[in-house]
């Protein structure tokens, strides 16, 4: 499965997450559009630049499609790859304590937010920098 990933291309679109809106948030998507492309394409597995370690480069928020694979294989797969991120034994769920701060590494984590907070408010300050190359 490994050697199959690594050598497949995935179409990601900033849109993809956009959808939930159905129309509501248009002037935010449309100065998004002036902005950034409507869509690029990653290797479906990529190398981190500093542990050179491979992992998957898809995500349930911005990956529309496998662009090797035909509709059905991509769609299929896709399922497959989201559900694998998201299976307990690759993930970590932090529990908050007051001054917590938590930082990942974009290149190879993926952040999910659960909604489990009720009836406390989630707050929280992002902070990116400019990522490298994809591969």
């Amino acid at each position: 499965m490994q050697q199959f990933l690594s050598t497949l291309s995935a179409e990601h679109s900033y849109t993809k997450s956009y959808s939930y809106t159905n129309g509501t948030d248009t002037e935010q998507l449309e100065k998004a559009n002036r902005k950034f492309s409507l869509s690029v394409v990653h290797p479906v597995i990529r190398t981190h630049p500093v542990t050179k370690r491979k992992c998957l480069f898809v995500n349930m928020g911005y990956t529309t499609r496998i662009v090797d694979l035909n509709d059905n294989e991509s769609e299929m797969l896709l399922n497959y790859l989201f559900g694998l991120v998201n299976k307990p034994e690759h993930t970590v769920l932090w529990h908050w304590r007051v001054n917590d701060i938590a930082f990942w590494d974009n290149r190879s984590t993926q952040h999910y937010a659960v909604a489990d907070y009720w009836p406390n408010c989630r707050f929280m300050e992002r902070a990116t920098i400019i990522g490298g190359k994809s591969f």
